[in-house]
């Protein structure tokens, strides 16, 4: 007879009544997985743990077929995988008993220990009995923790025991079996990269001569942030913290806080841990960081932002640090008030529901609390704003860095990063820069260069309100002035002209003789004189190919980049939605969109019956390149005009500048046209302008 549940898992009954550890994990509903390793956290079932068992089980089987090990070796290895996470499973009722036998549950190494013993007490596993099953069983995993700087290694000193039951070599093969499957189980191919680091130390274990990591090597093992930590962060680690505790789950719940706040977290923490604590669980903090969006496991930053302000004032009574004492173990977390609990619940449902009157009072709500980072915060969808951007602007920025020069490169608003990378790859040996005012963007950034190791450096600069701190050979304003113009506040409002102008003379007196300014941003379009979209160039298709110096657009899409000048009657753009969501998100638009304040009459017209809007060609262009984004970005799209100068006001203000003009042209970007075609016909024969490349050098 099988019994068989909802995820396909199934087994024969005999076998679950007969091996207590296959029962105790296929059961249970307790949900013992990190949220570091799921990728969908509604589908969390609580037999996670008992698939990840049964991978390491599969590897084990590879390594004795392959005649890595004996048999004999095999079964020992065997029933300690079987054993070694069995107390993350089990039922309510059981995990109840466990505990009240005083089975450390929170330190699973050791509670499935003591569970083995329970069950196993007159089963000999091998040469050693039960004794050395339960050994490593209460030892397994301390390898890779120790080489992740979560543990000491002294911690891997009981594996010694092993070398005495069995000798050095059967021992080393053991550990080493044992570890591969313990490590390749989390992922495959992690053995290959650790196996040298984590054979030494078995090999160290054995023989009895562990040599503990230096304290800033440890804390970079643990969290390569914490590379360039000050003198104090160290004291607290090799003072307080690595002499007394093992650090469990500290990557799954510090991964998207930034230093300085974990530094909060854990002093406040120590003055709460009671005497004879060893295990620092963040788990729970961990666990609640975490929530569904379009299928997936993603950051509430809801939540997240909120505990951010309370660690930052303390001016909130809604926040409460929670350090939960139990036995040898601390779980750390976050408690909220009922009120924050329903601002998230609130903020999440929204979120799903994807009304965009929805998204915009979310960023009110969190406004007038003070949640938000900074203006440029765009709470729930910024890792995926930053990852579209980077996807959909790739083609064009490879053509920009054609055109740096000298031996320093600033990149001016570095967003996700995609740029630093490209300029990086190309130019080795030139210094590069990045820049910008957003808290959420630098936090991003200083995360990537650490954990991807890149020499590019960035730092917080606004062109609006200073030159550079030094002279720079080029400067790259990759799709951020138009942010400039349409962000910044003036005596006059935002989407003031002025404010892109101050933001290059700044960075035109930051340059160097020869140093160039380079520009890849939104354009706005002519057509409305009757012009061709945007640009009087020579339009050329060539797939696949970047725009390239001579003056020439090319679009990857097949169709001419720009407008040939019939541009419909006085300048209007006429769009047929496709898409019947098409229609609510121009008359949300048309509702929130407050850029063109140049444009007297921007002729709207709507006409549901017949899914058609038109509309003064600057203001249909502006719509349709925000439609692109989509719902998702809206909130925040719908506050940027992408056009602000046409191409010859480009030529004529850097004219005035007296800088030489190496490139000025637009163009229309073959994303736009994959997204829209879709979507949308126009009345015109192609999308106009979207985008332009002009760059300036300085005499």
């Amino acid at each position: 007879m099988k019994i068989i549940l909802d995820d396909g898992m199934f087994f024969e009954a005999e076998r679950l009544e007969k091996e207590a550890w296959l029962s105790y994990l296929y059961y249970t509903e307790h949900h013992g997985v990190s949220m570091e390793r799921v990728e969908s956290v509604e589908q969390v079932s609580g037999r996670e743990t008992l698939s990840y068992v049964l991978r390491t089980l599969a590897i084990l089987e590879e390594d004795y077929e392959a005649g890595k090990i004996t048999a004999e070796e095999r079964e020992i290895v065997k029933v300690a995988l079987e054993w070694a996470e069995v107390s993350k499973g089990g039922s309510v009722k059981e995990r109840a008993q466990w505990r009240k036998k005083g089975y450390a549950l929170d330190i699973h190494n050791l509670a499935s220990a003591d569970i083995f013993l329970e069950h196993c007490a007159e089963q000999l596993a091998s040469r050693g009995g039960e004794q050395l099953t339960a050994l490593l069983i209460r030892t397994h995993g301390l390898v890779g923790q120790a080489l992740r700087g979560e543990v000491p290694v002294r911690e891997n000193a009981p594996l010694r025991e092993v070398n005495n039951v069995l000798g050095e070599e059967a021992a080393f093969r053991v550990l080493s079996a044992l570890n591969h499957c313990i490590i390749d189980g989390v992922e495959q191919g992690l053995w290959d990269t650790l196996r040298e680091e984590a054979e030494k130390l078995i090999r160290e274990a054995l023989a009895g001569n562990l040599q503990e990591f230096p304290t800033r090597e440890r804390m970079v093992r643990l969290d390569a942030r914490l590379a360039d930590s000050s003198e104090e962060l160290v004291s607290l680690f090799e003072e307080r913290i690595f002499p007394n505790y093992e650090l469990w789950y500290y990557q799954a719940a510090f991964a998207d806080f930034g230093i300085d706040q974990v530094e909060w977290l854990l002093r406040k923490m120590l003055e709460k841990v009671e005497d004879g604590v060893t295990y620092l669980s963040f788990k729970p903090l961990s666990d609640g960081l975490y929530y569904d969006y379009q299928g997936k496991k993603h950051l509430n930053v809801y939540k997240e932002r909120i505990v951010e302000k309370y660690m930052r004032d303390n001016s909130t009574s809604n926040v409460e640090l929670v350090v939960k004492c139990i036995g040898r173990a601390v779980l750390v977390d976050f408690r909220l008030s009922a009120v924050c609990e329903k601002l998230i619940d609130f903020c999440v449902e929204a979120e799903r529901c994807g009304l965009l009157t929805f998204e915009k009072s979310i960023t009110v709500l969190y406004d007038t609390l003070g949640f938000r980072r900074d203006a440029f915060d765009r709470l729930n969808n910024e890792e995926k704003y930053l990852s579209v951007m980077n996807d959909s602007e790739e083609s064009t920025k490879n053509t920009i860095i054609d055109y740096v020069t000298g031996q320093t490169a600033v990149d001016v608003g570095s967003g996700g990063g995609v740029l630093l990378d490209l300029l990086e790859e190309r130019y080795p040996e030139k210094r590069i820069i990045g820049t910008d005012v957003s808290d959420n963007v630098l936090l991003v950034l200083d995360k990537k260069k650490k954990e991807e190791g890149h020499a590019w450096t960035v730092r917080r600069h606004n062109f609006f309100e200073e030159p550079f701190p030094e002279k720079v050979d080029s400067i790259l304003f990759s799709s951020i002035l138009h942010e400039i113009f349409s962000y910044t506040e003036t005596e006059n409002g935002r989407f003031e002209i002025g404010t892109v102008k101050t933001a290059l003379r700044n960075a035109y007196a930051s340059l160097n003789p020869g140093g160039r300014i380079i520009i890849r941003d939104g354009v706005k379009t002519t057509m409305a004189s009757g012009k061709a979209g945007g640009s009087d160039v020579k339009t050329t298709v060539a797939s696949g190919k970047a725009c390239g110096r001579d003056g020439k657009t090319t679009v990857a899409s097949g169709k001419a980049g720009g407008n040939d000048g019939k541009s419909g009657e006085d300048g209007i753009i006429e769009i047929t939605f496709k898409d019947p969501e098409g229609m609510e998100f121009f008359k949300n638009f048309a509702r929130d969109f407050e850029g063109l304040k140049d444009l007297e009459d921007k002729k709207i017209k709507i006409d549901e019956a017949a899914g058609k809007v038109s509309a003064d060609a600057n203001y249909a262009r502006e719509f349709l390149y925000t439609y692109t984004w989509g719902k998702q970005s809206y909130a925040h799209e719908v506050q940027e005009q992408f056009g602000y100068f046409t191409i010859e006001e480009f030529r004529e203000f850097f004219e005035e500048l007296g800088a030489k003009i190496l490139r000025c042209d637009a163009f229309l970007e073959p994303g736009y046209v994959t997204h829209l075609s879709p979507k949308v016909e126009l009345s015109v024969p192609a999308f106009p302008d979207s985008n332009c490349i002009v760059v300036a050098e300085k005499p």
